[in-house]
């Protein structure tokens, strides 16, 4: 008597056609279609509409919502296109949430994003990686249209490399504990983000606003552009290379899997075909058919490939007709430990550079302006995950990336740059995205009245302190700000040796006052838009200065 199949957590279930060859009508020409696109379309349709449902949704979030400008430029113009948080991703990555959580010593509100996210991969390990993480579809894109094609590279076997990510796993927790943010350099969403903001966005920015609006591409640029590519060349080595071997946020869940409830399971009657092996994207399929359960993102390609139905996605307890049990989850006994030792020191060290403690003489750091609303700059480093999102929003742009004037803590966080821009008055947007909250969540009113530094008029550069001619730019625009931080003085200039007579006491007078701007310390906010102003007309257009009379310093 034939037994009643089990129910079974299966991608078979889920697939709208038969495979080619077992069937007729629609079905088998979705099929055919499907799989021109790929083996995994045809397989895991299910799977690959998910992921590029969500990479849509993170495009429209980063080139639409991100991009706050309408024809009459408003703060209300980002609230009333966010229906969904700019941020959403970054809240997601795992490795964001817990690092700035142990690194600032508080909570954040991206703990509700790991949270959520974990407990979804009690159901579904690694299941981000393999549904939901844009910069894993990209690099899913990248094997199909480049990958595959170049194989002379492929690494057949992995090497002592293979838990890279675990190491780095390791030195970035181990940097936290020690109060210094490593994760803004290696997670995902990050790196994802900060390498649009200078690919994408900046395109974007040049497009739609001009390209004077786009600062010059300076060495720190151009880094991270160089990390960014490196995620997708790793893919010449072995389809979603970065996932498997490097990423750290892959290795948060890997970890976390441990705990999972379901798990991938073969029947005996497997025939032992390969299919399975050939199209997992996570190489997380042994020789013997078994899982590598810590690789397993339940992505369920494996069974849509069965052409015996033998893989099930079942409760782990569940033993019934298996061919072989999977293998107990390695960790921790086949990592090296002189890798975790290293990584270990590597997070350490890390911390010890940045925060050397008083017996180690230092030079003092540069002060960096900041933007409005963000917290005292040791917490701001420890908050700051590096990913970009206040430069995308920034309308100037104000905010540029720092290089390393301030330490390599500092490299990528946010400064702001008024020579390039000032910062808008009718503007919190960088206040409203932050996804740890570097910088406070900030109303319009309350960021009017936040200083984020002092204007200074340098009097020996400024033209009417300098006694050259009539200057009114600064105070001009202060006042269309409504600031009214610069008020325009009488001075008195120095005017020589002139012989009794040839002028009258009045136009002498008059020739040896002249009205210059002076900065109210109490009303100013340090918005930038005076030296942005004057460096624009006197320093790029009329070149009669060679740098902005009026600067606005760190308070």
């Amino acid at each position: 008597m034939k037994q009643p199949q089990r129910p079974s957590w299966n991608a078979n279930l889920f697939l709208p056609f038969v495979p080619p060859g077992h069937g007729h009508g629609w079905r088998h020409g979705v099929g055919l279609l499907l799989g021109k696109m790929g083996p995994t379309w045809r397989c895991a349709p299910v799977r690959r509409v998910t992921q590029m449902l969500c990479l849509g949704l993170f495009g429209y979030l980063f080139f639409y919502v991100a991009w706050p400008y309408a024809a009459v430029f408003t703060g209300k113009v980002l609230e009333d296109k966010e229906w969904l948080p700019v941020e959403v991703f970054l809240w997601l990555d795992p490795l964001v949430g817990l690092t700035t959580a142990v690194a600032a010593r508080h909570w954040n509100v991206a703990l509700l994003g790991l949270g959520g996210v974990l407990l979804v991969c009690l159901l579904f390990p690694r299941g981000f990686c393999g549904y939901l993480c844009p910069l894993g579809t990209l690099i899913d894109g990248f094997d199909w249209l480049i990958g595959r094609r170049i194989t002379r590279l492929r690494v057949q076997r992995p090497g002592g490399w293979a838990h890279l990510r675990y190491y780095l796993l390791t030195a970035v927790l181990v940097g936290a504990l020690g109060g210094v943010l490593l994760s803004g350099y290696v997670a995902a969403i990050p790196v994802l983000m900060r390498g649009l903001l200078f690919t994408g966005g900046r395109l974007q920015l040049g497009l739609m606003k001009g390209w004077s609006q786009v600062a010059p591409a300076t060495w720190n640029v151009y880094l991270s552009l160089l990390l960014f590519a490196t995620v997708f060349l790793l893919g010449l080595l072995g389809k979603r290379f970065w996932c498997r071997y490097v990423c750290p946020s892959g290795a948060v869940f890997s970890v976390f899997s441990l705990l999972r409830i379901g798990e991938r399971k073969v029947e005996a009657s497997c025939v032992h075909c390969g299919k399975c092996r050939a199209v997992c994207p996570f190489d997380a399929i042994r020789e013997d058919d078994t899982t590598r359960t810590l690789d397993c993102s339940f992505c369920q390609t494996c069974g849509g490939a069965c052409p015996t139905h033998a893989i099930k996605f079942v409760p782990r307890w569940n033993r019934d007709r298996l061919k072989e049990p999977n293998q107990p989850p390695a960790i921790p006994c086949s990592l090296s430990r002189r890798g975790l030792l290293a990584s270990g020191v590597a997070g350490v060290g890390a911390a010890l550079s940045a925060h050397p403690g008083p017996a180690r003489a230092v030079p003092p750091k540069i002060r960096l302006l900041r933007p409005p609303g963000s917290v005292p700059e040791p917490e701001f480093l420890d908050l700051c995950i590096r990913c970009g999102e206040c430069f995308k929003v920034c309308p100037g742009p104000v905010l540029q990336p720092a290089g390393l004037e301030a330490g390599w803590e500092a490299l990528w966080t946010p400064v702001v740059v008024p020579s390039h821009a000032g910062c808008h008055q009718d503007c919190n947007f960088c206040t409203q995205v932050c996804p740890t909250h570097a910088i406070r969540p900030l109303s319009l009113t309350e960021k009017r009245r936040t200083a984020l530094g002092l204007a200074v008029v340098n009097t020996t550069t400024c033209l009417p302190h300098a006694g050259q001619r009539d200057c009114r730019l600064c105070f001009e625009e202060c006042e269309a700000a409504g600031y009214h931080a610069i008020q325009m003085r009488p001075i008195q200039l120095a005017l020589g040796d002139i012989p009794p007579g040839v002028v009258s006491e009045a136009e002498l007078e008059a020739m040896g006052t002249i009205e210059a701007p002076f900065v109210d310390p109490d009303a100013c906010t340090g918005c930038g838009l005076c030296e942005y102003r004057c460096h624009t007309t006197h320093v790029k257009q009329a070149h009669v200065l060679s740098a902005s009379a009026i600067r606005v310093v760190p308070r």
